[in-house]
């Protein structure tokens, strides 16, 4: 019997979530704070229920509902580095790509997803991130397998992914590729981004 204990699960932020939430959560609080102050004035003329004062009541419960939607957002947007493969999760929607699927992992800077006609899709959230590391990865399938890996990437999902390769900002991105690239098999050479590749003995 093996006592081997599963490796810990490794979770790390998806950018792209994490700055829609800096940005949209003012939002959010502005309409909540709007609706309190509203609210307790209607409270003091006692009008709280007058048509004046009615259309302020629906934005507390708007606040709530817009912070609530994009902090879920945030939480749930994250890549996984699995025993089992690389999980990348969104909303409502993940997908997990095995290491035998993974050509290769590296990080590079982010603007190099973003080449020529697709400098267009940068967000204007994300432009303090376009020159630091970002995790690419490139899978392996065919063009049904590749659209239907980009269909479970959510919200961002054509910034994620353009045609065979994954780019995702995240903290480290070094980190992920080496604890990535521990888990692919021997015959991948070119996993660690800038590192060198073992020299053959002959």
């Amino acid at each position: 019997m093996s006592t081997a204990a599963p490796s810990r699960t490794s979770r790390h932020q998806n950018l792209y979530a994490h700055h829609l939430w800096m940005q949209q959560r003012f939002f959010a609080g502005l309409l909540l704070l709007a609706g309190v102050v509203a609210t307790g004035i209607a409270i003091y003329q006692r009008q709280l229920f007058s048509p004046a004062f009615a259309v302020w009541l629906v934005y507390i419960p708007t606040g709530l509902l817009l912070g609530g939607a994009i902090l879920l957002y945030r939480w749930r947007s994250n890549l996984k580095v699995l025993d089992e493969g690389v999980q990348i999760s969104s909303m409502l929607t993940s997908v997990t790509i095995d290491y035998d699927s993974i050509k290769s992992v590296r990080a590079l800077p982010l603007r190099q997803h973003f080449q020529d006609r697709r400098s267009r899709m940068i967000a204007p959230i994300m432009k303090q991130h376009i020159d630091k590391p970002a995790v690419f990865i490139r899978v392996r399938g065919d063009d049904t397998q590749l659209a239907a890996i980009k269909r479970r990437l959510g919200l961002f999902k054509a910034r994620l992914m353009f045609e065979d390769t994954i780019a995702i900002p995240v903290p480290d991105a070094d980190a992920v590729v080496w604890e990535i690239s521990s888990h692919l098999p021997e015959r991948i050479g070119q996993n660690q981004g800038g590192a060198k590749r073992r020299k053959r003995h002959r």
